[in-house]
């Protein structure tokens, strides 16, 4: 019974830090689609301002967390932090910018959140 009742712990607790990835990804979405580049890093070392630095570490902390919680329940790695890192980085000079990559994650979140996938 104790071990049942950690999980059940360890997975609420899961649910409450995807939440609060989810509201902290979109709220540094919104940011980037206003037009501060710097989120996805294609700019390099040139648009890591301290604020976007700490942003990403606060997503990379959270994600690494959830990520162990999953392990833990034996569930997939969570997949809206996978896919934020590997959207992240260099690209090429005639790939839309930050601010329109922001815009179209945050309609494909919206999607998502209402089920029109």
């Amino acid at each position: 019974m104790a071990r049942a009742d950690r999980l059940a712990r360890i997975d609420a607790d899961r649910i409450g830090y995807e939440t609060d990835y989810r509201a902290a990804l979109i709220a540094a979405l919104e940011t980037t689609a206003k037009g501060r580049w710097g989120l996805f890093g294609h700019q390099g070392k040139k648009g890591e301002t301290p604020a976007v630095l700490a942003t990403i570490a606060a997503l990379t902390e959270l994600g690494e967390t959830i990520d162990a919680s999953r392990e833990t329940l034996g569930l997939e790695p969570f997949a809206l932090h996978a896919a934020f890192v590997a959207a992240r980085g260099p690209v090429r000079s005639d790939a839309v910018g930050e601010p329109k990559q922001a815009q179209a994650w945050l309609a494909r979140l919206a999607r998502e959140s209402t089920g029109d996938l």
